[in-house]
Order: structure tokens, then C-alpha cells, then sequence
């Protein structure tokens, strides 16, 4: 799932001497812009920002990142479960399908640089959702296909919509809930019409950073090499914020008057793992025996 991508804004900022007096060649610097649907204060803005003073102290200052959040850039991850519901089981599954992310973006013109992963998502609503019935006929916004099929499975009405589209939507009373981890200012917007979050352990949703393949070509290989080193970087210390962030939000949506339900009945949890494996066969009929292998070698990973 390719929720933000970095491209080649400007060609070249040609710096020029001010007086007449001869001075030293001075390489161009590169902008790029870099496109998030979310905003600032979230995981993957915060990640954005880390990813771009990475890159700056790395290539010398010669690699310059402008940030275009809230969906300023008109890039939607919809136009780009319950599998994989800890950090831990995340990076492990990350770690397992790298190749096969790198093999569909190479088809795409794309470099994958890093993977970001979000806190695990659930459902906020106007009041909790702990039980098959409280899911039925409830009209919910979920990121992408998978959440259409599993939430579908159970009665629910899902909606596929951005995130940034679906604020105006719950106000207007077109929604009745949001499948998301509510991470930083994206909670705090939810919070404003949405009162309650139900944490379902719904999936750890993965981002990832991408840049076109020509502009990277373009890069003379002492500046890949400094983008690559910044987007290691950054991958490794979000999977270090992951280890605290979920009480961190936890903490800001108290603060926002939000109320948090962390436990379910059993056999709801069970239902909706059932629910997920519709998304998880939806899956493995596309990919094929590709896609039984990242599972099979997933779950090796994880002793199961």
C-alpha cells in the first residue's frame, strides 16, 4: 500500500555569484516534494520531517525535502488484517515481503527507501463498538480494500475513503465511524466528532516511502548512497517509536474527552479474525502461490 511518495519537484536551484568576482563551481541543490495525506503531528508526518533532516545532513545539505501535508499535494492513498496486529509481528512481516514490495514497485517506476509503520488501528465511533451487533449497518471509513471486505463480512457498511476526505464526511453525518489508529493530529481531528475508540487490533497498517526511478538514476552515487543511509535511518527509529507510541495516543485522546475501550468478548475478537481472513483469501487468489509464500515464511518467522 503506497500511501505517500516522494517526487521530483524542481529541477535544479542554480546558485549564482552576486558580484563579478570569480568564485568556486558550486553543485545544484535537488528539491523534492514529498506528499502525505495526514498531518503534520501524525506518526508518518513526524516520520516525513525526521526522513527529510536526515537526508539534508547526509547529502551535505545538497538534498533539500518540501513537505506537503493534509493533502495539499491532491495525492490520496486511495488512489495508491488482522494479520499482522503487534509492532513486533509487523516488522517481521515487513521484513518477509521487502523483496516482493520492491519487485511490484520496480513494475511501477518506483524505489521503495523505507517502510513506516502506524500504531494498530481501531474503530472510533460515537459510542463503543464491542459487539456483531453494534457493527451492523454502522457506515464506516476504512483506507483501503481489505477493510471493505472484512468490515463487510460482519454487516458493517464500509466505506473506502481517505482520511482527509473523510472529516467533512462525518460531520455531515454520511458516516457513523472511522477503522484508524487516530495517531497524533489525525486523533485529534477524529476527536472533534468522534467521541469513543474501540481498539480491535485491527491490523498495523505499513506506509511506504517511495521515489521515481529515473530521479533516482539521476542521483550521482554519493547522494544515493546518503539517501539510502537517511532512509535506513529513519525506518529503524520508527520502529523504536512504535514501541511507546500507542500510549502516547492513548494519553492525548483522554485528554480530548475521547473514551477508550480496550477489552472484547472473545467471541467478538474471534469474528472479526474471521471476518479478516475474507481480505487474507481475497489476497492469496491474486497473488497465488507468490503470496503463500510470504505467508508461509511469515508465520515460520513467527513460529506459528
Amino acid at each position: 500500500m503506497i500511501r505517500r511518495a516522494l517526487t521530483l519537484a524542481t529541477a535544479l536551484l542554480l546558485l549564482s555569484a552576486a558580484t563579478a568576482a570569480p568564485v568556486a563551481a558550486q553543485a545544484p541543490a535537488i528539491r523534492w516534494s514529498m506528499a502525505n495525506e495526514y498531518p503534520a503531528t501524525s506518526i508518518q508526518g513526524e516520520t516525513d520531517a525526521r526522513f527529510a533532516r536526515e537526508v539534508s545532513e547526509r547529502s551535505g545539505g545538497r538534498i533539500q525535502i518540501a513537505h506537503q501535508y493534509d493533502a495539499a499535494s491532491g495525492f490520496r492513498s486511495k488512489d495508491m488484517p488482522f494479520l499482522a496486529t503487534t509492532a513486533e509481528q509487523a516488522q517481521a512481516l515487513a521484513e518477509v515481503a521487502r523483496v516482493a514490495y520492491e519487485q511490484v514497485l520496480a513494475r511501477h517506476a518506483q524505489r521503495l527507501l523505507f517502510l513506516s509503520p502506524w500504531p494498530p488501528a481501531g474503530l472510533w465511533a460515537r459510542a463503543p463498538v464491542t459487539s456483531l451487533e453494534a457493527l451492523k449497518g454502522l457506515r464506516i471509513r476504512t483506507a483501503d480494500a481489505n477493510g471493505v471486505l472484512a468490515f463487510r463480512a460482519v454487516g458493517a457498511v464500509p466505506v473506502q475513503i481517505s482520511f482527509s476526505d473523510a472529516i467533512p464526511k462525518l460531520k455531515a453525518g454520511e458516516l457513523d465511524a472511522v477503522l484508524s489508529s487516530g495517531d497524533g493530529g489525525a486523533g485529534a481531528r477524529l476527536a472533534e466528532v468522534l467521541k469513543h475508540f474501540t481498539a480491535i487490533e485491527y491490523a498495523v497498517t505499513m506506509s511506504m516511502v517511495t521515489i521515481n526511478a529515473e530521479t533516482w538514476r539521476a542521483l550521482d552515487p554519493e547522494l544515493q548512497k546518503a539517501v539510502l543511509a537517511a532512509a535506513a535511518a529513519t525506518e529503524a527509529r520508527q520502529w523504536e517509536v512504535m514501541k511507546t507510541r500507542v500510549a502516547a495516543n492513548y494519553a492525548q485522546m483522554r485528554a480530548a474527552g475521547v473514551g477508550i475501550t480496550t477489552e472484547a468478548p472473545p467471541e467478538y475478537r474471534r469474528a472479526l479474525r474471521e471476518a479478516g481472513q475474507v481480505a487474507v483469501d481475497d489476497w492469496l487468489q491474486k497473488t497465488g502461490p507468490a503470496g503463500v509464500r510470504i505467508l508461509d515464511a511469515y508465520r515460520t518467522r513467527l513460529g506459528r
